[in-house]
This record gives C-alpha cells, sequence and structure tokens, in this order.
C-alpha cells in the first residue's frame, strides 16, 4: 500500500487574478475586490498587497490611497468566481478523483495512487496547465499530510523563486522546512495559540513536531492538538472529507445596498432569497419543513431593531412559489410603516429527502401537489441552467430594485451571462 502523499492547490489572490483573466491589461497594477455593497476590501493584488492595504478593510477610509496609487476597485463578482473555481476543480478531477474542494480556490488531491517520480516537476506541470487552460496562477504544496502540504503552498505562494511548488516528501526536507516556520504559521495556530506556545519556548514548527503527541493535547486543550504534532511528523491524521455532506440549514442573507422603507421593497428581497434557498435546496436533493425569516435595522446607528418570525410547512416542500408567498407572509406580520428595513434573509430547515413524502391518515398530504410541484420546479431549473438564472423569476421579485447590493464597479460575468460577453469589432483600414 501507498504511503499517503497530498498535494495542495491553492489559487494565488483568487478573486484579483479572476478579474485579470479577462483584463490582461491589469496584469503587475494594484487592484483591490470590494465586498458586498463595495464595503470592505476581500481581496488584493501582489501589488495591492505590497501598498499596505490590509484584507478587510473599510473601502472609504482607503480612497485616499486608492487615488495616489491608482488603485482598481472592483465589486464583487460571484458569478465569475465561482465559474473559475468550477473549470479548475473539473481539470483537477480529470487528474484525479481523490479531491477534496476545501474552499473556493483551494483543494486537497490524495495522489498517492498516480505514478510520480519528481513531484516538484509534476507540480509544475499541473501549475503550467492551470494557467495555461483557465489562466489562474496557483501555488502547489505536496507532502504526506494536510497540515504539511498546508505549510508547503503558503510557503511557495510567498517565495516566487521557487516556481510555485514547495514538495515536502522526505523526512530531512519536513525538518529543515518546519525550523524555518513560525509556529503561529501552522495551519490551526494562528494567534489564538501562538501566544501560548512561545510562551512555553515553542517559537517554531520544528520545536512543537518534538513534543509528545498527549503534550499536545494539554496544550492546545483537545485531540487536535495531539493530531497536529503527528501531522507535522508526516502522519496523516485528516484523510479527505467526504463531498456533499448534506446541511441541516440553508440560509440567504444580505445587506441592502439601500435602508428600504416600503413594505414591497423587502418582501421582493425575500423573495430573492427564498428564491435562492429554494434552488440550492433542489440541487441538495431535499426538501424543508420549516421556514424562517428576519429582518432588522442598521446596528451602527440608535434604536436597533430585529424582527424573526418561523413556521412548519404543511409538508415538505422545494417549491420557490410556494416559499415565497409564506415568506412574505411571515414579513406582513412583522411589517411597521416607517421602520428602515438594513438586512434581512431567509432560511429554511427540517431537510427531508426529496423522494419522500410520508403520507397521512387524514390526506393532508397530498401526493399528487407534491409530484406538480417537483415536475414544475424541474422544468424551471433547466430553464436557468441554460438560459441563466434571470430567465425565469416570480413577479413579486421585481416589485422592486432599492434593496439590491451596490455593484457600482463590477466586472461583466464574462463565463455566466451571454448578454454581458464583450463584443469584438472588426475595425476598417484607413
Amino acid at each position: 500500500m501507498n504511503q499517503p502523499l497530498f498535494a495542495l492547490i491553492d489559487c494565488n489572490n483568487f478573486f484579483a487574478s479572476c478579474e485579470q483573466v479577462f483584463r490582461p491589461d491589469l496584469q503587475g497594477k494594484p487592484l483591490v475586490v470590494l465586498s458586498s455593497n463595495d464595503g470592505c476590501v476581500v481581496a488584493r493584488s501582489t501589488e495591492a498587497r505590497a501598498l499596505g492595504i490590509p484584507m478587510g478593510a473599510p473601502a472609504f477610509k482607503y480612497k485616499p490611497l486608492f487615488k495616489e496609487y491608482g488603485v482598481i476597485e472592483f465589486s464583487a463578482n460571484f458569478h465569475l468566481y465561482g465559474d473559475i473555481s468550477r473549470r479548475i476543480t473539473e481539470l483537477l478531477t480529470s487528474i484525479t478523483p481523490r479531491l477534496e474542494v476545501y474552499s473556493i480556490d483551494e483543494s486537497f488531491l490524495d495522489i498517492s495512487q498516480l505514478v510520480i517520480e519528481d513531484p516538484t516537476a509534476w507540480g509544475k506541470m499541473l501549475r503550467d496547465k492551470i494557467n495555461q487552460w483557465v489562466g489562474i496562477p496557483i501555488s502547489i504544496g505536496i507532502g504526506p499530510s494536510k497540515t504539511l502540504v498546508k505549510l508547503a503552498s503558503e510557503h511557495a505562494k510567498r517565495t516566487p523563486a521557487l516556481g510555485g511548488v514547495v514538495e515536502l516528501s522526505s523526512k530531512e526536507k519536513v525538518q529543515e522546512f518546519l525550523a524555518l516556520t513560525p509556529v503561529e504559521d501552522i495551519w490551526g495556530i494562528g494567534r489564538k495559540f501562538a501566544p501560548r506556545l512561545r510562551a512555553r519556548g515553542i517559537a517554531t514548527a520544528a520545536a512543537l513536531a518534538q513534543l509528545e503527541p498527549w503534550q499536545g493535547r494539554q496544550l492546545l486543550g483537545s485531540v487536535h492538538g495531539e493530531r497536529l504534532i503527528r501531522e507535522l511528523r508526516g502522519q496523516s491524521c485528516w484523510p479527505l472529507q467526504k463531498p456533499h455532506t448534506e446541511q441541516k440549514m440553508i440560509s440567504v442573507t444580505r445587506t441592502f445596498g439601500h435602508d428600504v422603507t416600503k413594505q414591497h421593497a423587502v418582501e421582493a428581497a425575500l423573495a430573492h432569497f427564498a428564491a435562492r434557498a429554494s434552488q440550492r435546496l433542489r440541487a441538495s436533493g431535499q426538501h424543508a419543513t420549516r421556514l424562517s425569516i428576519f429582518a432588522t435595522t442598521d446596528r451602527h446607528k440608535p434604536n436597533y431593531r430585529y424582527w424573526h418570525r418561523e413556521i412548519k410547512l404543511g409538508q415538505p416542500t422545494a417549491d420557490t412559489g410556494y416559499l415565497i408567498n409564506r415568506a412574505c407572509e411571515l414579513f406582513q406580520s412583522i411589517y411597521e410603516t416607517g421602520v428602515t428595513y438594513h438586512r434581512g434573509g431567509v432560511l429554511l430547515s427540517g431537510f427531508k429527502p426529496q423522494d419522500h413524502l410520508q403520507t397521512d391518515y387524514f390526506g393532508q398530504q397530498s401526493v399528487e401537489t407534491f409530484d406538480r410541484s417537483r415536475s414544475r420546479m424541474a422544468a424551471v431549473d433547466t430553464l436557468r441552467s441554460r438560459y441563466g438564472d434571470s430567465a425565469v423569476q416570480y413577479a413579486t421579485e421585481q416589485l422592486a430594485r432599492s434593496w439590491q447590493p451596490r455593484i457600482n464597479q463590477r466586472s461583466p460575468r464574462y463565463t455566466t451571462a451571454w448578454e454581458e460577453l464583450p463584443t469584438v469589432t472588426k475595425r476598417r483600414a484607413v
């Protein structure tokens, strides 16, 4: 049996890199991506990092710096980022099905079953392929445990001279690398546990790895500490996580682009949230038995208020129209004239398999209604998949647009919206 060997594929400055794929003129320029409502910095190009712009920086505070250094701002374009992430995942799956998508820009691969003579050369080949096929620069860490490859990929990202790949397959390489790694850089340590470890004289990853595993349990307060020490020693304690873990709750929440007072404007927002949540619910193969909504005023202003309502649904459902109606009914019970609403959300829970309907003695659970709803939603999902999310919408979603988040600087959805594809024109010769 082969010894465990993992690779971590980590996209560099992912959101910023996605923006540069279709705008090569932005290569080498300072660029930031802003969060919902263009509030905070959620991604930075290497050049923007060099200017000292921190992650999470409030955009309005850094406007003078942006102007002084010509920093380009983008509203978050999650349709684009999600689609590019999907393309990278499909490419990785073609290499090995033993894969864990850890986040939108990171994936662990179990490559112990592959025939790889030179792990570093293999990593550089994969890096070049992703850059050529998708256009995203990546860093790769290779080693016998997930903790080690996480450290290795971070080191590869920070050290361009390494060519984007750090391989830790031998004990000698591991020991040399850990001796140069500060303890706070270890995956799962960070700022929370680093002061405690440094107070005990443990300043590097190598020093932590030299402890007995039971000491890790004592210092870090759980079995996680014991496993972490074993992982640093090259013993795999955390295998790939199984995909498609069943969710216990689906929520869609947003801060409104502008505070709203009109009832129909909040209902339009809740309708959109219910539509998104029900689409995710159907994609997971489940139906919900409980629906809840909430709405709030701005917590940064005087007299902050919060409202919440929840109901048990008549029968398990993922029907968008039904859920929209019930969500709007709940809001009607809490709406107050003159209140300025700042944020809202819809939450679904109490999930049941979509193919399961438990009938009752009194016939209140209608099989015919259940089947008709499933067929209708299947048709809606087919149309949305073929023609885009805006192909089929409920009228309530269109009652108002004032609640929608500000995306004044969003780039086109190059890969998911036909109407936003770039237009190429032929220039006539003079």
